[in-house]
């Protein structure tokens, strides 16, 4: 990719992303430009991956043909006013704030702009993300081709239409979490029956992601696949009727909507 790639903030998400175009060639280290207010992020981006970082945003705004936005949603008013007469008219913008609709980012900007808002989560860290992308109407079937290349540089990316994003929100970008949760419980469980923890954490972070690889690669009903567990009478089956009866998937889709939900009303305290 023959571009200059920029980042407003250089934090954890920033740096997954850094790295996974570092990692797949897509550009080469002189290509990328991040700026960032605090010196330690700066240090850590220069140190890791021998990138040019500035504390100056302007400076990344003007450099950059590809601009990502990459700062925490209540940052974005000021940084915007900071940076938008120093994006040009041919800048493709990436957004990855929560909560930021095209609309309230297009409004701050105050003329034309190429924006994509993306919704990538923290398995981007080691490689493994899921990102959702929309684009705005100024936005080009190119343009798009080349965010999605970026993101899949980091793990998987689907284009949604935005009114999706409040449900990617609670399906992927914060499903981290509920996963966490399910492999502590697992790992707890083991740990009471004699397991030491460490070991335990390790046998249960890969059930889950050999699972998640089952239902990926071979494009099965999840249904099938847990039937195909469960022998008549065996010990999955007793499991799973407990996991019912104590309502494991009506926890799941209430904790999933509630999640929706609340970026929803986020969404529209921004905009």
């Amino acid at each position: 990719m023959n571009k200059i790639i920029g980042f407003i903030g250089g934090g954890n998400m920033a740096s997954a992303i850094i790295g996974g175009i570092l990692q797949s060639g897509l550009a080469e280290k002189d290509q990328i430009i991040a700026s960032d207010k605090l010196e330690r992020a700066r240090s850590l981006l220069k140190e890791q991956f021998g990138i040019r970082a500035t504390e100056n945003n302007r400076k990344t705004a003007e450099t950059a043909d590809i601009l990502f936005l990459a700062v925490k949603p209540h940052f974005f008013p000021d940084v915007i006013a900071e940076i938008k007469d120093s994006v040009r008219s041919d800048t493709l913008l990436v957004s990855i704030a929560a909560g930021q609709s095209i609309s309230a980012i297009e409004n701050r900007f105050g003329k034309a702009i190429r924006l994509v808002r993306a919704m990538p989560n923290t398995p981007a860290l080691v490689g493994a993300a899921m990102s959702a992308l929309s684009p705005n109407k100024e936005v080009s079937e190119a343009n798009l081709a080349e965010v999605t290349a970026i993101f899949e540089s980091f793990g998987a990316c689907e284009v949604v239409p935005e009114t999706m994003m409040d449900t990617v929100v609670g399906v992927s970008g914060s499903s981290p979490a509920y996963v966490y949760l399910f492999i502590e419980a697992m790992a707890d469980a083991a740990v009471a029956d004699g397991m030491p923890r460490a070991q335990a954490y390790k046998f249960a972070a890969q059930a889950v992601l050999g699972s998640a690889k089952m239902v990926l690669e071979t494009n099965t009903h999840p249904g099938p696949l847990k039937d195909a567990v469960c022998s008549p009478g065996g010990t999955t089956i007793e499991a799973v009727a407990v996991l019912e009866e104590q309502g494991l998937r009506n926890a799941v889709i209430k904790a999933q909507r509630a999640c929706v939900e609340k970026s929803r009303e986020l969404g529209k305290a921004n905009s």
